[in-house]
């Protein structure tokens, strides 16, 4: 039996201060290799301990693989391409699991066809922007960062002032650490040469 514990408060806090990182990704089959890639992106995320790494995967259904994510074989078995998309529907599931918004950053990997409630979904990301969330949206994740989207929707989510835009996964791991550091993830894309969508005039 120890006689004392040893910095055991001290870890409690840390863990209570932790960002949260939601990645909440489009798994229909357009989206297949931006699935694959945010799959092991948020594997090796989840096993440092600085960060709290969340996964949710959808179509007009649901999958959280928060809990498999210690395995990432079982994260990409986990994951069923195809299907419609309700985007509005795990973008709300995704809000009911943040805990601490100023500390923390949803990534919502989406070509933002929107089968479900379009218009809720700018309200609902609008919403969860201001309660202080570090919302990006990426349209994909890909060797290319060339994507195929909705432009309409995605000049609408630009209005809000939430970055969106497609990267490579070269680039991920920079566009993170800017997000953590809350920096100006529009100047990062900018810096990287990255198309961002702006807003409808």
């Amino acid at each position: 039996m120890p006689e004392r514990l040893i910095g055991f408060l001290r870890q409690q806090r840390r863990i209570v201060d932790l960002d949260e990182v939601i990645l909440c990704v489009d798994q229909s089959g357009s989206m297949a290799t931006s699935v694959v890639y945010a799959s092991i992106f948020a594997a090796v995320m989840a096993s440092l301990p600085v960060i709290r790494t969340k996964l949710v995967c959808f179509d007009t259904a649901i999958v959280d693989l928060t809990e498999e994510l210690a395995d990432p074989v079982d994260v990409l078995f986990g994951v069923q391409l195809g299907g419609g998309t309700d985007i509005n529907h795990a973008v709300a599931y995704c809000e009911d699991r943040i805990e601490r918004p100023a500390k923390a950053h949803l990534i919502l990997i989406s070509d933002l066809y929107e089968g479900g409630n379009a218009e809720a979904l700018v309200d609902r990301l609008a919403r969860i922007s201001v309660r202080g969330v570090n919302v990006i949206v990426l349209l994909a994740l890909t060797d290319t960062g060339r994507p195929a989207y909705n432009p309409a929707l995605s000049a609408e989510v630009a209005a809000l002032g939430i970055p969106v835009f497609a990267c490579t996964p070269d680039q991920f791991p920079d566009l993170m650490a800017t997000a953590l550091r809350r920096g100006d993830v529009s100047a990062w894309a900018a810096d990287e040469d990255i198309k961002l969508i702006r807003a409808e005039a």
